[in-house]
């Protein structure tokens, strides 16, 4: 347990240092992507890798019904600037419902990117009650849903 939590420590303090260095890319409304995520969950798709905390943002393209079965997550697509699509599974047991929330809104994520075969899964889009976990939102419309 003590090496995952510092393993966390050291990768939160990577990425946190690598947004101040600049090379972790930072977001940029004008050209409506995040300067460069689309080529990581690009990369992180060809190569399907999984548990990679991710952060970007898109329109979305289609809203799904609940997942109810355990936790219940509210669920809907993002399409990236690039055309490669997410699936958004956010907890509504842990954090507020995005609503209201319509076809063709843009909204910001940051969450953990799983592989699967139609683009990648982003959930841990809240905070972690037991933190554990680094805590991920979703924005929307100038709110932060966490």
């Amino acid at each position: 347990m003590r090496k995952l939590i510092l393993l966390t420590i050291v990768l939160v303090a990577g990425y946190f240092g690598g947004i101040e260095s600049g090379l972790i890319p930072a977001w940029n409304r004008e050209a409506d992507n995040y300067n460069g995520s689309d080529q990581v969950f690009a990369a992180a798709f060809d190569n399907r890798q999984s548990n990679i905390q991710v952060q970007g943002g898109g329109k979305v393209t289609r809203i799904l019904d609940d997942d109810n079965d355990g936790s219940r997550h509210q669920r809907f697509i993002v399409q990236l600037a690039s055309g490669q699509t997410l699936l958004i599974a956010h907890n509504i047991d842990l954090a507020m419902r995005v609503s209201p929330l319509e076809t063709g809104d843009h909204i910001e994520f940051n969450g953990e990117y799983e592989w699967n075969s139609k683009g990648g899964v982003i959930h841990w889009t809240h905070h972690d009650p037991r933190g554990m976990h680094i805590s991920g939102w979703l924005k929307h419309n100038g709110r932060t849903y966490q």
